[in-house]
């Protein structure tokens, strides 16, 4: 039995939509940049499957930039978070006001 090309695009779409509902609905900081992350390796499934249906190597070497821009998210948000944490001692979005005043 062959995995089809349907198969891999409905998964992609399965974890994009998760990582979307993850950014939408959920609070704490790190929950989201996971979410974020999950969103951009859905899009990397989808370019290596469609890469791989036509036969073409743009897609693969598209990935490598993606994968470049999320490991750069990863680091720089990580970095906001621990800095945030250091003055709120929190991660809460919702109680992070850091624009109020």
């Amino acid at each position: 039995m062959e995995i089809t090309l349907n198969w891999y695009l409905t998964l992609s779409a399965v974890l994009f939509t998760i990582g979307v509902l993850g950014v939408l609905f959920r609070s704490n900081v790190i929950v989201i940049l996971m979410s974020v992350e999950l969103m951009l390796n859905a899009v990397n499934l989808t370019l290596i499957a469609l890469a791989q249906s036509m036969g073409d190597t743009a897609g693969q070497i598209l990935v490598f930039f993606v994968m470049s821009v999320a490991a750069a998210e990863a680091a720089i948000g990580l970095a906001i978070v621990i800095a945030i944490f250091r003055n709120k001692l929190t991660v809460d979005i919702n109680k992070i006001n850091l624009f109020k005043y």
